[in-house]
């Protein structure tokens, strides 16, 4: 075992009255990941950030009333959520996988259903091609099977081919099943078994997406985020040049993560992308020590600081910042365009504060005039430039 398991993070579990807050947070209108932690750093509680949003909607330009989650939608997911078998933890909870928390806009909620013990494990990300080929499906189980047995537990979608070869060998040995829809709608259907022995082994599925949700095209990267997330490394085992797999290996290389590749033959289209990995600098991999060697620095868990959300289970008494006056808003509105900046620049920019710039950045963003991008960077709404 790469770590001890009895090594758990440190964390504050969430009050039931903070739970149904935070899930009303998140669940409520043009609220991410990354406003969501926003709202909570600069209104001490999500209680106080739900109290705030029509307000900041209309300061920030919004003719429309937001929708908010109210705590009855909220109570009726967790009771969902609690008959199904499952619960939802906050960021800042033991049971929320360490790794996952450290990177940019992770989800403040995830709901999750079977053994969290294997959370607190490394994790290796196992991603390929759903129309694999017998001797790809046969190659990701044995790396699989031998990076399991040597601690690691191994995070995958749930896919067809290269994915559900790699569950399958870590079912006794630990293995994360992201999923694009909600924890009660696995795809694809014909999967179901399978994650049906994942939660009776030795593993657990995790979403961020509400129950309920049937999986639409547009939600699968953030299955990918998942992955990439929770995992200190991604491998990549046959995918072609435009495909998920690709995409949890760019997320992966984004958050600080390893990307690992397995040659394949040029002849095979289902190989040009992990070829085309090897070629910009991912570890090439032909047995499973290629893994655990770069792995091995990287399993400490002292690396993962605590970067999470949390907010006191006492009423805070830190007050509010007053609104920004008109002239500010003005500046920062009028510094921003369609093309992403560095909130650093706007800053520099306009003058203002950097809580001034941060808190018209939040009022925009919740009135639905804001895009925010990798990297902290922020550009505005194509219908809203002034």
């Amino acid at each position: 075992m790469t770590q001890s398991e009895s090594a758990r993070p440190k964390g504050i579990a969430l009050s039931d009255r903070q739970r149904i807050a935070w899930l009303r947070l998140i669940r409520s209108d043009n609220v991410g990941p990354a406003t969501f932690r926003d709202l909570i750093n600069h209104f001490g509680s999500a209680e106080r950030a739900l109290d705030a949003l029509p307000e900041l909607s209309r300061r920030g330009g919004s003719t429309r009333t937001i929708r908010i989650a109210t705590r009855a939608e909220a109570e009726a997911e967790l009771e969902r959520a609690e008959r199904f078998g499952a619960r939802f933890l906050g960021i800042g909870e033991p049971d929320y996988p360490p790794a996952l928390r450290q990177i940019e806009a992770a989800p403040p909620l995830v709901a999750v259903k079977g053994d969290l013990a294997v959370a607190h494990r490394p994790a290796l990300g196992i991603v390929g091609a759903r129309n694999a080929s017998i001797s790809g499906c046969k190659f990701a189980a044995h790396l699989a099977r031998d990076v399991g047995q040597a601690g690691y537990a191994v995070v995958s979608g749930l896919a067809r081919g290269i994915d559900s070869a790699a569950h399958r060998a870590t079912i006794g040995t630990g293995t994360i099943a992201a999923l694009a829809g909600g924890i009660d709608r696995p795809y694809p259907p014909e999967n179901l078994e399978l994650l049906e022995e994942i939660w009776a082994g030795n593993g657990f599925a995790i979403s961020e997406m509400p129950f309920g949700w049937e999986p639409r095209a547009r939600d699968f990267p953030r299955r990918n985020r998942l992955i990439a997330g929770i995992a200190l490394g991604v491998l990549v085992v046959e995918a072609a040049v435009r495909s998920g797999s690709l995409i949890t290996a760019r997320l992966a290389g984004e958050f600080g993560r390893l990307v690992f590749a397995v040659p394949g033959s040029p002849l095979d289209p289902r190989c040009q992308g992990t070829n085309g990995l090897l070629k910009q600098g991912a570890i090439l991999v032909t047995e499973a020590a290629d893994i655990t060697d770069a792995l091995t620095p990287l399993s400490r868990r002292d690396l993962f600081t605590d970067d999470s959300i949390s907010e006191p289970h006492g009423e805070s008494d830190r007050p509010p910042l007053p609104p920004p006056d008109e002239s500010a808003r003005g500046r920062i509105v009028s510094a921003l365009g369609p093309t992403p900046v560095e909130i650093d620049d706007i800053i520099r920019h306009t003058g203002c504060p950097a809580s001034t710039v941060y808190m018209v950045l939040l009022e925009l963003d919740i009135a639905g005039k804001l895009h925010r991008h990798a990297g902290g960077m922020v550009s505005l709404a194509m219908g809203d430039l002034f």
